[in-house]
Formats: C-alpha cells, structure tokens, sequence
C-alpha cells in the first residue's frame, strides 16, 4: 500500500473513556463523565419529544440541503441561507476546510495547545504546521502574525480555546483581523460560544460582514446537548461557503440531526438555563482553587484546566478509580494539569471532595518524604 507518510505517522484521536469501559475496569457502579465538554444536563425536553414524535421513513436520505434548519438558523442569526454550511459536527467543517484549502506548498498557522484536530487534518493534506504558543493560556495574536506569509492559507482561531477557556476580546480580534491578508481564511471556532459572559466579547457574525475572509464555526454538541447526533455549522461570506461546498460530502448529516437542532434551537430559554448552571458551577471550583491555592484560567467554556503540580495521568487515574473521569493535560499539552468539565452542582461537588482529598493525600505524602530525608 502506498500510504501518505504523513498519515503513518499520525495517531488516531482519542476520545475520553467511555462510562461503559470503566465500569467494567473497576467494577463501580457510578461513574460520572467529566471528560469531553458535554452538557451535563443533557438537551432540551422539546428535542426529545421531536424526536418521539418522529415518523418520517428511514429509508430515505436525509435532506442535503438541510433546508429547515438552514432556514430557522439564517433567520436567528440574521444571515443568508447561503452564508450557512453544515457539518457532521465541528470536526467535519474543519475537515472539509482542511480538504479544500491546504496543500504541499503551503501553511497554516494555529495556537499551541489548541483543538488538535486543526494540526491533525493538516498534516494528512501536507500542508507546513506553523504553532505559536500560548501565553498565559491566551492565544499569541502578535506572534501568529508574525508567521503568515504569502503561503498561509488558514489561520485558526479557537475562542474561547479549548483546552484553556480563555478567550480573544473584540479589540484584539478587530485588530488582527484588519492585518491578515485577504487571500488567508480565518477560521474562528466558537464550539462554546453559548458559554461566554465576557462583556468585551466581540459579535462575529458583524465581523463577517467586514471580513470576507473569515469563517466562524459553531455546534450543537455543547450547550445544545446533542453531541451523539453530530452536527455543527460555518458562517460566512456566500463566496466562502459557496467554494467550500464541494469538498463537503452529500448527505452529510443526518435527517434526525436535523431535526433535533431545529428543536434545539427554538428553546433559548434552556440554553439560558444551562449557561447560568454552567456559572454557578465554574465559580464552585474557582472558589476550591483559590482555597487549595491551584493554579487555573477563567473559563469562558464549560469546562476548567486545573494545574495540581503533579503528572496529570496521575490525578487522572485518582479521579478514575473513584468514578470521575476527567482529561488530563498531558495529552493537551499541560502534562501537570487536567480538564474537567463542569457538571451539576451535585457532581461538582462531589469532584471537588475528591480533588481535596487528592490535595491532602499529596500533602502527606510529600511531608512524611521530607521528613524520612531529614
């Protein structure tokens, strides 16, 4: 087989462990999965009577077009219907991106870390990966810039980032975007946009008027509930999307994904809820933090990163033994750290007693070795 070299060397990606899979590993009867960004109260009760009541014929495909959402969705946003392209999830517009836009021969430019996926999708096309580092969990926009040249052809954007929850403010954005060259797509993945409280947060869908040159991305697999159902969407300008069309496949997502986010989106009353639960719960671990003294970043997500000092595959496995399964930061690029993503209150706190007792136990141990070195 003449495989791509560069797709040999690449690794699949790996999904947080399932609840299935650790059950039968440790034998617990609870497990709470705190790992993948989910919305942890699930999606709203009106998508899941749509989809009782669902009686159109599975034999059919699904509608390509994905008319009624497009339709409810240009509407809500105040946009086109050819400004909208949808995607089995994020993952697949980033894919069709990728598909449509990068080469040998040329670049693209990203944070690091940020969502792999970019980098991953990437490399399998061939294009040269160019990283810029964090700095203080934000993305470096100076420096970023200062790696575009005239082979970039996509920088991505991930605000807020995943896996840090930092997110860009509309001043530095404004001023970004006004210095990449028009022929560079931006691609702004806003996956917890539903999340940010930010009041410097900028409205992109009024930079997409002043920028043809940039794509926003969205999903209904976060704050909407329905990560199973993958479906996520881009705006942009109509030439954008409309260059962009061919490299997505037909049919791509499905008539019941559809359905529930047209559903979905007809109840911002629960996605009201669901951001509010997702404050309160962030401010639950913020105030664990600051008493034990851990490092972190404000979040605009639904999510935190928690800096506990040690190898992160460590409180990883401490929290997994006990029936929480975070991520730990060592494969997002914070090997002492790990994310967790924020769950009720219940959950929140039940995690939170197990990160003390983690805290403590490492205390104890660390004392009792400093004293048998004495």
């Amino acid at each position: 087989m003449r495989w791509k070299e560069d797709v040999l060397q690449l690794t699949p990606y790996q999904p947080g462990k399932s609840i299935g899979e650790v059950k039968r590993q440790y034998g617990l009867e609870k497990i709470v999965k705190l790992a993948s960004n989910e919305n942890p109260f699930g999606c709203s009760g009106q998508v899941l009577e749509k989809i009782r009541t669902f009686d159109n014929s599975l034999a059919l495909y699904p509608d390509g077009y994905a008319t009624e959402i497009r339709e409810a969705l240009a509407s809500k946003l105040g946009v086109s219907e050819g400004q909208l392209i949808f995607g089995n999830g994020s993952d697949e517009n980033i894919q069709i991106i990728s598909r449509a836009l990068l080469r040998p021969g040329f670049n693209t430019v990203m944070a690091a870390p940020t969502f792999p996926q970019y980098k991953h999708n990437a490399v399998i096309e061939g294009a040269e990966v160019r990283e810029v580092q964090l700095v203080g969990g934000e993305h470096d926009l100076e420096g970023m810039l200062n790696k575009i040249d005239e082979k970039t052809n996509v920088v991505w954007l991930c605000s807020p980032n995943n896996p840090t929850g930092a997110y860009i403010n509309e001043e530095k954005l404004l001023s970004f975007l006004k210095r990449v060259p028009t022929e560079t797509l931006v691609v702004l993945d806003e996956a917890y946009y539903e999340y940010v409280v930010a009041d410097d947060y900028y409205d992109s869908i009024e930079l997409i008027k002043q920028f043809e040159n940039l794509i926003v991305l969205r999903t209904f697999s976060k704050i909407y509930g329905l990560a199973s159902l993958r479906i996520g969407y881009g705006i942009g300008n109509e030439k954008v999307i409309q260059a962009l069309e061919p490299a997505r496949e037909p049919f791509n997502t499905s008539t019941f994904a559809q359905t529930a986010a047209k559903a979905a989106l007809e109840d911002q009353s629960y996605v009201e809820m669901c951001r509010l639960k997702n404050r309160e719960g962030l401010e639950q671990y913020y105030q664990f933090c600051d008493q034990q003294q851990l490092s972190y970043t404000k979040s605009q997500g639904n999510f935190i990163l928690i800096d506990f000092k040690v190898d992160g595959n460590e409180v990883f496995q401490y929290f997994l033994e006990r029936g929480f399964i975070v991520r730990s930061g060592v494969a997002l690029g914070f090997p002492t750290s790990v994310r967790v993503t924020v769950g009720s209150k219940a959950e929140n706190a039940e995690m939170i007693e197990i990160m003390k007792a983690f805290v403590f136990e490492k205390i104890a141990t660390q004392s009792s070795q400093t004293h048998t070195q004495q």
